[in-house]
């Protein structure tokens, strides 16, 4: 059984406690690109992104944090390694979380005064561990990045804080593999009572990398693991916001706008159901009532399955009907059907 986290605040939102899983992503511009950096945050921000967090790579990427703050309103973390003082620059700027990894930041001293600074002004702290980053000691007892070399790097990053008390952690453990992401992921929620960040780092292309993470993220969210998400993938970080969506309305745990689901095709099939179904989510990309919208490609299972979902369309040789909510409100010409549906949907779900 898995046990309730605690709550942590990052800016406007709670994370943990029971609140609905935060979907996050990373800016993938250069971070002292202040414009270009601002305007890919409002791109993942109108996706439904929650939470941001940022590369800081240098004091150059430092000096740009307070004018994207500015700018922002959604909560901002700053992405830390190797240098506190990059750390306590980001909360100065009034970045709202901050993530290290404790043991490249060095001597037990900086990371104390990371987590000071972090007190002062309620800053939360992901303490994350990959297992590309761990511990030297650690990886030198095991031989490998093991599981329990991760959990054993992350026990002794714990240490300052809990000689601090302080509490607004979130804790986060990632490998590239995802049984080794599940059994790390599954011991932390049963060791510590703080929220947890998953992910399978470094999923790869989006395709394959959606596919991974699905199958590895999956399995941890039905067990109840996980406050907050990000899939990690190669590309226009837009696409992980709308992957996290996806993989979240899946599982019934955060509906996000209408899921439009269609049938395979096959012999029977006499309609363009590919490019109908491609038109239809184009056409409701603005509704955010989570309608399930069903396209169907012939008389077999298409109406009945149709009729199962809220909305729906079941195409025969040219022309198809339109259902709503189990009731055929019109017949049309299949040039017409996307029209006729979003209409409908448009009509009754928005209002």
């Amino acid at each position: 059984m898995v046990t309730m986290t605690k709550k942590v605040r990052v800016g406007h939102l709670v994370i943990g406690g029971g609140n609905p899983i935060v979907v996050q992503s990373m800016t993938k511009t250069r971070t002292d690109d202040v414009v270009s950096t601002v305007r890919q945050i409002r791109r993942l921000e109108r996706a439904g992104c929650e939470m941001v967090r940022l590369a800081v790579p240098d004091k150059i990427a430092a000096s740009a944090l307070p004018e994207i703050r500015k700018r922002i309103s959604l909560p901002l973390i700053a992405d830390i390694h190797f240098d506190y003082r990059l750390a306590l620059a980001a909360i100065r700027s009034g970045f709202d979380k901050i993530r290290i990894n404790p043991g490249n930041i060095g001597a037990a001293w900086k990371v104390k005064e990371v987590i000071r600074a972090a007190m002062d002004r309620n800053v939360a702290i992901r303490v994350g561990v990959n297992a590309g980053s761990l511990d030297k000691r650690v990886v030198k007892k095991y031989g490998h990045p093991s599981v329990p070399a991760i959990l054993e790097s992350l026990e002794k990053a714990l240490v300052p804080f809990e000689q601090l008390g302080f509490q607004s952690i979130v804790l986060s453990a990632k490998t590239t593999s995802g049984p080794g992401t599940i059994s790390v992921n599954q011991a932390l929620s049963q060791r510590y009572p703080y929220p947890l960040h998953i992910g399978l780092t470094e999923a790869g292309l989006p395709f394959e990398g959606a596919v991974r993470s699905a199958a590895t993220l999956g399995v941890l969210l039905n067990k109840g693991v996980g406050d907050t998400i990000r899939i990690s993938l190669t590309g226009d970080p837009v696409l992980e916001v709308n992957a996290a969506y996806e993989l979240l309305g899946s599982l019934g745990l955060r509906p996000h706008g209408p899921v439009v689901y269609a049938c395979p095709t096959c012999g029977r099939t006499m309609i363009d159901v590919a490019r109908l179904a491609r038109d239809v989510k184009r056409a409701l990309k603005g509704v955010r009532s989570p309608v399930r919208v069903a396209v169907m490609g012939c008389v077999v299972n298409g109406p009945g399955e149709a009729k199962e979902a809220d909305y729906g369309i079941a195409g025969g040789k040219g022309k198809g009907v339109v259902f709503a909510h189990g009731t055929v409100i019109r017949t049309c010409a299949e040039d017409q059907l996307v029209a006729v549906l979003v209409d409908e949907i448009k009509r009754n779900a928005e209002g």
